[in-house]
């Protein structure tokens, strides 16, 4: 098994944009997901052709949203490879000016880092067909936190243990003391245009990560985890 780096570097950009919650852009992204899709996607025109599928993942953008609704506020965190511009919201959604930083970060094997994640945990369920002909089956989601919690352990990367765990899946190039992680189920997110009928069940991972292999931590929150990655899940964000 190769040695992983001792160390790698992060480099991205994060817009914080704290919006009205009560204003008829911020209330209709937030009451549909592909609307809060258009929003994050906004801030960054021009960067690739109109139309390419991949846009998202070409730029880097990832994003995740939390609401404050007795104060009226959304505060939305939108990471990417080039920086957004926001001089189009519309005028009164946004609150505040955007606080737009470049971080540029070194992780070494060892690190500390406490982190919070929202996730859309999910397995794929079998179909009835036996062994070894058997499709990939219809991808269905976890809605229990002990279900989530085992989902995120699942991914997880003791020292020495390659990228890919047993099923094939990527890692998170760090570990964590499971017991002390801390799961929180959120609303799901839906759409009602185009996309009727889409679903996305989330869920909140706090905890302290202990970096194991720095370049796959780099991957992870370059790329983000799991599924979802459109509707404001998979952003690692670490401190």
């Amino acid at each position: 098994m190769t040695k992983p780096p001792a160390a790698a570097r992060f480099v991205a950009t994060h817009s914080i944009l704290t919006m009205d919650a009560r204003h008829p852009y911020t209330a209709k992204s937030l009451v549909d997901a592909q609307d809060m899709h258009r929003t994050v996607m906004s801030g960054f025109r021009g960067w690739v052709a109109d139309g390419d599928r991949d846009a998202r993942a070409q730029m880097g953008v990832l994003s995740t949203w939390s609401v404050d609704l007795k104060a009226g506020a959304l505060v939305l965190v939108v990471q990417s490879r080039v920086p957004g511009d926001w001089a189009g919201m519309p005028r009164g959604a946004l609150t505040d000016k955007p606080h737009v930083i470049t971080v540029d970060r070194t992780f070494h094997i060892g690190d500390s880092l406490t982190f919070r994640t929202v996730i859309n945990p999910t397995r794929n369920r079998p179909s009835g067909t036996s062994a070894p002909n058997r499709p990939r089956g219809r991808r269905t989601a976890h809605t229990r936190p002990d279900h989530v919690k085992n989902w995120f352990v699942r991914r997880l990367q003791p020292l020495g243990e390659p990228r890919k765990g047993p099923h094939g899946g990527p890692r998170i190039g760090a570990t964590a003391d499971e017991e002390a992680l801390a799961v929180r189920m959120l609303p799901t997110v839906t759409s009602s245009g185009p996309r009727a009928g889409l679903r996305i069940v989330r869920a909140e991972i706090r905890g302290t990560l202990t970096v194991t292999d720095p370049e796959a931590l780099v991957d992870a929150m370059t790329q983000g985890i799991g599924h979802g990655r459109a509707y404001g899940c998979g952003l690692l964000l670490t401190r």
